[in-house]
């Protein structure tokens, strides 16, 4: 008769995205692992598999959840400065938070392995697209609206967005003065004007 888990996969999932975090994939031991979790070795490789393969998961799993977000947002109706703008001071405030924002440096772990790892280059390949897309839609949306300007190159503007969120993490990591993610923030969306 199979024992039924002693943990919450889910937890677990949301931890190890603080860890591999803090310590980068290269970084992280399975005993940073197996601390951290508090799981036993035998029930991280049976719900998991390997390192890799729970770190995948929950690269995944954070980057999922945070593009869905902005899909979302971008999608809604109403302005969609204001929603550009709730996204990125969004993510500056999870930054700033010191608990939040170790789970948002797993994607500077991810980000690094993109040159050794097909399939992380691949999924972070999509992504990319599906926010492009997104950001185009809501560009598009903005200059029908008349938020932005006509002669605006918004397949540019797009990309310039959707990177400029990758690059916030770079800077709470690289800055011990959490103004600069607001000042960074504004010039970016000075691009809206």
């Amino acid at each position: 008769m199979a024992r039924n888990k002693e943990f919450d996969p889910s937890i677990v999932l949301r931890k190890s995205m603080e860890i591999f975090g803090h310590y980068g994939y290269e970084g992280t031991s399975l005993q940073n692992l197996l601390d951290g979790l508090g799981i036993a070795r035998q029930s991280l490789y049976d719900t998991y598999g390997t390192k890799r393969d729970l770190f995948i998961s929950a690269v995944t799993h954070y980057i999922n959840e945070k593009s869905a977000t902005v899909i979302s947002k971008l999608g809604s109706s109403g302005s969609v400065k204001v929603a550009i703008s709730e996204i990125f001071y969004e993510g500056i405030n999870v930054l700033k938070d010191d608990v939040k924002r170790k789970e948002c440096f797993i994607m500077d772990s991810a980000i690094a392995q993109i040159p050794h790892d097909p399939e992380i280059a691949e999924f972070f390949n999509k992504d990319l697209k599906r926010l492009d897309e997104a950001f185009y839609k809501a560009l598009v949306r903005a200059q029908e609206q008349g938020e932005i300007e006509m002669q605006k190159d918004i397949v540019a503007l797009a990309n310039y967005l959707n990177y400029s969120r990758y690059s916030l993490t770079q800077i709470a990591k690289l800055s011990s003065d959490p103004s600069e993610l607001d000042v960074f923030v504004s010039v970016i969306l000075s691009a809206l004007e």
